[in-house]
């Protein structure tokens, strides 16, 4: 029976304490209060979205451009690995004499 006492009484310390630190936060508008901290959170909430949207945003774009980079240098590695071919083609020796 004790026990149940015991409990009892720490539950109404710690309600009381809440009440108490509700009253000192909020004051007599805590409903309102309460609201605006939702809208703040709703705010912060809305900020944080477009901050990761953004940064998904610029990753994609890093990511374009450095394929478009490597595509360009392997462009112009195939064109300078070609050999150059001249305009007349080389006469054999055995070619030319009848």
């Amino acid at each position: 029976m004790s026990r149940d006492y015991d409990s009892q009484l720490l539950e109404s310390v710690a309600v009381r304490r809440r009440r108490m630190r509700d009253a000192l936060l909020f004051g007599a508008q805590r409903t309102r209060r309460s609201a605006d901290e939702r809208l703040g959170k709703l705010f912060a909430g809305i900020a944080i979205a477009a901050v990761l949207c953004a940064g998904c945003i610029g990753w994609s774009f890093l990511q374009h451009t450095l394929e478009r980079q490597k595509a360009e240098q392997k462009r112009q590695e195939q064109r300078y690995q070609q050999p150059v071919q001249s305009p007349e083609p080389e006469k054999s020796a055995g070619a030319g004499k009848s």
